[in-house]
């Protein structure tokens, strides 16, 4: 009997850990751009070929803000144009998440309470965390919150207006 208390919690660990490892998760920590005060965290983790995105926004106005992935992981200029435009590894139209044609990169919109606080989630199969493919890889792009909302029709980019916070997705 004595062998079996020692051996189980062994064993737990060991369950523990094997499930930690099938999941991947990356991270982009979003800092201010063009003069605003925005901030936040956006995670991902990647776990049975889906992807779950969940973003922590603060500083913003009050209302409806884009959110979407873009093309390179850089966030060093003022204004947040370094990480180029939207992700769209398959040349699609800009569009609404899931309908019809869309980015990679079309996550949404954002609505900020009153106190500029907003939060979202997301899950995809179309994206992936340092994978091969590089039409679903998210690592090295970066996430833009714009100042306005996304009107899902405009070419390229839904008219969302300008940058206010950039952070690159990096493994975590």
């Amino acid at each position: 009997m004595k062998k079996i208390k020692i051996l189980l919690p062994s064993c737990c660990m060991a369950i523990v850990s094997c499930s930690e490892t099938n999941q991947k998760q990356a991270i982009a920590n979003i800092t201010a751009k063009s003069g605003s005060n925005v901030s936040g965290t956006v995670t991902f983790t990647e776990k049975d070929g889906k992807v779950m995105m969940k973003a922590k926004i603060k500083g913003l106005t009050p209302g409806e803000h884009a959110i979407h992935i873009h093309e390179k992981g850089d966030c060093s200029s003022d204004d947040g144009t370094s990480a180029g435009g939207h992700w769209n590894p398959t040349e699609d139209k800009h569009g609404k998440w899931k309908h019809g044609e869309f980015h990679s990169g079309d996550i949404g919109n954002l609505i900020a309470d009153t106190n500029g606080n907003a939060t979202i989630e997301k899950e995809s199969d179309f994206w992936c965390i340092s994978c091969e493919d590089d039409n679903k890889n998210i690592i090295n792009h970066a996430i833009i919150v714009h100042a306005s909302s996304d009107d899902f029709t405009s070419q390229p980019s839904g008219a969302a207006g300008k940058r206010v916070a950039c952070g690159e997705i990096i493994l975590k």
